[in-house]
Order: structure tokens, then sequence, then C-alpha cells
């Protein structure tokens, strides 16, 4: 065993050495060049955004602007989302009562969608009926709605009915469970594997989040016992954001108190950065919906910020917010109707948020300004708040999940591919894959800038060491391999796992130099030396790298296959007339992993350019990930929206056959695809 160990630790450090020794970037001053260079890349066309944004707010002097603006801001979120599904019936069942001290509470299921099944408890005061209600969404607890028991009870227990429901991936609502019945996943994991496949939809985990919250608020408005014109909402954290997803688009919530969440999306990237799926929504910031806007949508209706001093959600971002607002507020004349809340902890649903949350919302919803304070109570067990009969909703005969859901659109949008492509002429079905992955042509590209840094002699060829410079702010490291007598063809060699791997004496890219063709081998941005590790979800099997910068591209309304597509065709283009002299190199590609997608794309849409592509390894479809059960590392490989319209064999069927190798294709999970 000790030898064992001490030979993969010796070929783990040769092959470190090995790949150093083909490294082309080293950190210059000022200069982003190691695996910083994508996400300081993005923050700069962010930062120019939040500008826009601000110069925009700026000009807005008059209420008629005001409600001009949240109209628009409004319609942009929904079309964000993907919209929202016809309204089902409920098929609500109260499955359980029992009386507390000083409340009672009902087990809720309900239906938000057929089949959907959402778990709540119903927390009522012990007055006179009709009472008014508050909408508590979770945060991200492993164990839901137990876990905010004590706001709960505190607003019954002060005449206010409290409705807390189980979010998709928490309490009994895990959408994946082990043969056991176990769930599979941490919430954020399961929250943004969710978001993998809807992506691709056009919507958004946060679709199936906000729209569980609204069917939540037609429950309330069912009852009987419920006074449908005083709905409040109030929710800490992942529930902070939910609080303010659904207080910008429902009209019905009279009063709202967002818990430790709201900042600035400014000072969000620079501290923590994007958080999971629901928390992203595409395009946001290129459109100049930040967080203060969640406010300005439904002004003038009363909005409490709760903040915490000591928060991850920066606090001078909460009070840059809070100042908008504040201004807006006051211009409509109704400046007591926004406020906000700090208390000296760290992040949570502390006793003093929980205390200014309950006495608002009695506030705006009875007419009480009467000073309340907590009481000592009793929660319940995890087991004792149980609705569901197994424990999770999905052991529940017949029980859709998210990802259930997602297969059926799919299957809606497969047809609708079929007919697109049936109708529409070559050439236009292709500029609109251009427009939904944000790939520019390649005469609209500019020439890049290119700098020899360096050159290693073997036996035969020369490897030089290249910054390719496509664009301000990006460099891909790159390597030629320039043979003594270099023939007219080229091949551009991009490999998922870095430049590197089949750089080696003897390996795959010194066969292609042997017969004489000069090799480009790149690394595409997040992939080899411009990878960002450590940007990776907790779940590394699942989003190993670049989650970071793939979420600050996608609040920027971009994809890293669009991106990284626009780099082929610029590499493609350079290495066409590399030490070509007066006749071009017929141009080959080869792409192995997870740079096939944006391979596939660069062919396509510009075949002119390249001789032959080769696919090694790479995805084999996207309908394949929303339909595959657990995916792995596709994050980073999806377009927002690309499923309305094509799929990558789609983009295949446009090559003549001849042109095209495709092998070994790998499902969402990176397994062997049945072809």
């Amino acid at each position: 065993m000790r030898w064992t160990v001490c030979l993969a630790t010796l070929c783990l450090s040769v092959a470190g050495a090995f790949a150093q020794d083909l490294a082309v970037l080293t950190p210059r001053s000022g200069d982003s060049t190691t695996s910083d260079m994508m996400t300081a890349y993005l923050k700069r066309l962010a930062y120019e955004a939040f500008d826009r944004r601000k110069a925009g707010y700026d000009k807005i002097k008059t209420v008629e602007q005001q409600m001009e603006y949240g109209r628009r801001m409004r319609e942009f979120f929904v079309a964000q989302l993907g919209g929202f599904p016809d309204r089902t019936p409920l098929n609500a069942k109260v499955v359980g009562r029992l009386d507390r001290d000083g409340y009672r509470i009902e087990k809720v299921i309900f239906e938000s969608q057929p089949r959907h099944y959402v778990t709540a408890v119903l927390y009522l005061p012990l007055g006179k009926p009709p009472y008014p209600a508050v909408l508590v969404p979770c945060g991200h607890s492993v164990n839901g709605k137990a876990l905010y028991q004590s706001v709960c009870i505190f607003l019954a227990k002060e005449g206010l009915a409290a409705f807390c429901y189980d979010p998709i991936g928490q309490g009994e609502r895990y959408q994946r469970l082990d043969p056991k019945g176990k769930p599979l996943f941490d919430p954020c994991t399961e929250h943004t594997l969710v978001g993998v496949g809807s992506t691709l939809l056009g919507t958004n985990t946060a679709r199936y989040r906000i729209w569980d919250g609204m069917r939540a608020m037609d429950y309330l408005a069912s009852r009987s016992d419920i006074d449908p014109k005083r709905i409040g909402c109030t929710g800490n954290s992942g529930g902070g954001t939910l609080t303010s997803y659904l207080m910008a688009l429902d009209e019905r919530i009279v009063c709202a108190a967002p818990s430790c969440y709201l900042t600035t999306l400014r000072r969000l990237i620079d501290t923590i950065g994007p958080q999971d799926a629901e928390q992203n929504i595409y395009g946001q910031i290129a459109h100049g919906m930040d967080h203060a806007d969640y406010l300005l949508m439904r002004a003038p209706q009363p909005t409490l910020m709760c903040v915490a001093t000591r928060d991850y959600f920066a606090i001078d971002g909460a009070w840059q917010t809070f100042r908008e607002a504040k201004r807006w507020y006051t211009r409509m004349g109704y400046p007591e109707r926004v406020e906000i809340a700090e208390t000296d902890m760290t992040h949570g649903f502390s006793p003093l948020l929980r205390l200014a949350s309950v006495r608002w919302m009695r506030r705006w919803l009875l007419g009480a300004d009467d000073g309340v304070t907590e009481p000592d109570f009793k929660v319940m067990t995890d087991e004792q708040m149980q609705c569901s009969p197994r424990g999770q909703v999905m052991l529940m005969d017949g029980a859709r999940s998210v990802f259930d859901i997602n297969v059926e659109i799919e299957e809606r949008l497969a047809r609708q591919r079929r007919e697109f492509w049936e109708k529409t002429p070559g050439g236009e079905a292709l500029q609109r894959v251009r427009e939904i992955a944000g790939i520019r042509s390649a005469a609209e590209l500019p020439q890049p800038t290119v700098e020899t840094v360096g050159s290693l002699t073997r036996d035969g060829y020369v490897i030089e060491k290249l910054r390719i410079g496509p664009e301000p702010g990006i460099t891909l490291p790159a390597l030629a391999f320039v043979p003594e007598k270099p023939n007219a063809d080229a091949w551009l060699y991009l490999h998922g796992g870095g430049k590197h791997v089949d750089a080696g004496p003897a390996g795959r890219i010194e066969e292609l130099v042997r017969k004489g063709s000069l090799v480009l081998a790149v690394d595409l941005p997040g992939i080899g030396e411009t990878e960002d590790k450590k940007s990776g979800d907790a779940s590394q099997r699942y989003f190993p790298s670049n989650t970071t910068g793939y979420f600050l591209a996608y609040l920027l309304g971009k994809s890293y296959v669009g991106m990284r597509a626009e780099d082929v065709l610029v590499c493609g283009r350079f290495l066409a007339g590399y030490r070509a002299g007066q006749t071009p190199r017929r141009v080959h590609v080869i792409a192995i992993g997870e740079v096939g997608p944006p391979a596939l794309h660069a062919v396509a849409l510009e075949p002119d350019l390249f001789a032959s592509l080769r696919l090694d390894r790479s995805l084999d479809s996207w309908s394949n990930v929303v339909r595959t059960a657990v995916t792995r590392n596709q994050l980073i490989n999806t377009v927002h929206g690309a499923l309305k319209t094509y799929d990558l064999p789609d983009l295949l069927a446009t090559l003549p056959k001849e042109k095209v190798t495709v092998v070994n294709a790998l499902d969402g999970a990176g397994n062997p695809a049945d072809r």
C-alpha cells in the first residue's frame, strides 16, 4: 500500500510538472490572466450596467414615470421567468389539526400544479375570523417550514394567521430521493440542478418557487376565515428572496417585510457572489433590475427591509437600496410606507427582526401600532410538523416533481422545434440560433492580439506559447505545435480538461504534428489555466468549477457557450492565417468534453471557416439533460431558452455528414449516450 501511494503521488507530481512546463499565463501587474480572469471580465461588464441603471434611475422625476418604470420592470421580470402556468384546482386538504397554547394549527397539502404537492402549516389565532394572513416563505433550511415556527407562532398569538409552506428541495418537498426515500441533495444543490433543465427551457427555478407562493395565497384567499384583502408576506434569507419576488409581482400582498436578503447586486457580486439558481434572474443586471427594484415595482405598498449589520448580504448595499426606495416612495407622497430595521447580528431571522416584522404586519393589516413583544412559546419537532403520509411528497401516489414537469415541457417544445426547423429556411434558423446563444458573426469579431511568450523544442517540431486576446479583459493561453514543414491543414485542438492534456510526447496532438499539420491547442475561458475551481458549488460532483462566472454571465444575459463559441471563431480565423503565407490553411476542429457544444455552435454558424469537426466525449443533446435524473457539470453548457428553438442535434443536422465525426457521445450524467 505504501508503494502504491508513493507511485500515485509521483504520477501526480510528474503530471503537475508537465502541465506547468506548458503553462502560458503568468500574472502581470494589473492583469487578470489566471483563474479569476472570467470573474474580473464579467464584473467589469456588470459595473458598466450598474452605471447605466443609476443614470436611468436619476432621470426619473415624476410619479407617472415611476409607475411606467414599475410596469415595464414587472413585465421584464415575468418574461424572464418564462411566464406562469395556468391556475389549476388546488385540491387542498387539511390533513391534521392541533390546538396549541394561544393558537391552533392546520396541516395542509395542496397542488400548486397538478399532482405537484405542497406541504404547509397554517397557524390560526383564537379570535374571531376572518383574520388577516401573512405568507411566510422559508429560507434555505433542510427541514423547511419546521425551522420557521417562531415567527409564525408570534404572528398567530398577535391576531394574524401565518401560512408557512415547504419550498422545493426542503422539508417534505425534496424532488429527488434515494431508494430509501431520503433526499439525495442539500437544498442549494437541488435548486441549482432544477435550474439546469429550467434554463434550457427558458425558465428558472424561481418560477417554481414564486408560483408555489402565489398558489399558497390562492389557498388563503379560498378560506372563509381569511380576509383576502389583508395579506402580508415575510421571510428570511432565501425566504427574503421569495418575499422580495412575491411582493414585486403579486398585488395581493398589502405589506411585506423581506429579511436578510436585500442588498445591491454590485455589493453581492463583490462579496459572496451569486447564489443558487432561483436567486439569479436571466439578464437582470444587463436590463437594470437590481434589488431595489423589488421595492420600486410595488411602490407605494408598505415595505419593511429587515437587515443585519454583520450579514453576509452586505449591509452597505442594503442601505443603498433603502435610500433609493425611500426617495421613490417620498416622491409618491408615502415616505412612511418604506422603512428599515437593522439589528447588530449575523445572518438570520433573529428575535429583533421577527419583532420588527410582526409589528409591521400588525400596523398595516390590523391598524395596530402598540409595541407588542415576543412571548415565550414551545415549538414542535420536525416529525410533529409533518403533513405527508411518509414524510416526503414524492412518496405520495402519482406525485410529479419539478424535474417531471420540465420533461413534459420539453416534450411540447420538441414538437415546436421540429416544426420550426421543417418550416424555417436554414439561414434564418441559424440566425435565430445566433440571437439566442449571443454569438456574433466572425466578420463582427475584432482581430485578436497575439503575443508569443516562450517556446519549447521537441524532436521535429516547436511548441510556441501564445497569449491570444480576443477582446479586452480576455486572454486565451494557447500552444502552437509547428512542424518543420507544415502542410495545408491546421487543427484547432480544444480539450475540456485543458490544452496540456493531450500535448505530451507521443500524445494525440503529436500524432497530428508528425503528419505535417500545424496544431493550435487553446484553453477557452474557464478551461485549463483560466478555470475558476474555487467557485465550484459545494457539491463538486454536479458543478465542479466556474459557477460564479456562469451565474455572472447569466445575470448579464450571456452564456459560456456563446462566449466560448465566439472565441472558437476568433481562434479558427487566426489559425487559418498563422504562418500560412498567401494561402489560408484548412482549419479542422477537435473538441473534447465540455467544449463540444460551443465548438459545434461555431462550426454550424460559420461552416465556411472550418474544414471539419470531430466531437469526442461531447454532450449528446440538451433534451437528454432535461431528461437525465441527476446531471453532472451541465450548468456551464446551458443556453437560456435554447430548447424553445433548437437542440444540439439540430445544429449537427445543418452540417454535411462527411464534415462531422461524433464519437463517445455522453448523456447529461456524463455516461455513454444511446445513439
